[in-house]
């Protein structure tokens, strides 16, 4: 992950594109601050691939709210700014589930960690963000399996 974000970094500069080198700087900082976090916790080698997946999906998420408030603002050039990082970022993540895949892999999640209700909402999010990392909103999806948890709990009365 880390020699995909290097090169594409190089190419940007070779290629004299500067919005893509801004954000590939962005997301050299940002690894660079975790990495430096993660050493002083005693982790020599940095954060893993599946860390820098869900650094890569924070900032995503940043940009998509950034430019609903630049577009609530009447401010369509920043959030065109914001969209052209977000499309770049969204090149170093996986293929992302869509929702018939996403709901299967709740539903898998939900068998696999035996949850009965929302109390165990937690271990089914921790199955999901250790087997999908980069590949699915875990927001959106927490809310999914907290409906499927009730609608199972629900089932049982």
């Amino acid at each position: 992950m880390r020699e995909n974000i290097a090169a594409a970094m190089k190419q940007a500069l070779k290629d004299k594109d500067q919005v893509g080198l801004g954000t590939m700087r962005l997301i050299m900082a940002a690894l660079k601050d975790r990495d430096i976090a993660a050493r002083s916790n005693g982790n020599p080698d940095g954060i893993s691939d599946d860390d820098i997946l869900g650094l890569l999906q924070t900032m995503i998420k940043q940009r998509n709210e950034s430019a609903k408030m630049y577009r609530d603002g009447d401010r369509a050039e920043l959030a065109e700014a914001e969209e052209a990082e977000i499309a770049i970022i969204k090149g170093f993540l996986p293929a992302q589930l869509n929702d018939e895949e996403m709901q299967a892999a709740i539903a898998s999640a939900i068998d696999q960690a035996e949850a009965t209700s929302v109390k165990d909402m937690g271990q089914v999010m921790g199955f999901l963000k250790s087997k999908y990392a980069g590949q699915m909103d875990f927001s959106a999806a927490s809310q999914a399996v907290k409906t499927a948890l009730m609608s199972e709990n629900e089932g049982k009365r």
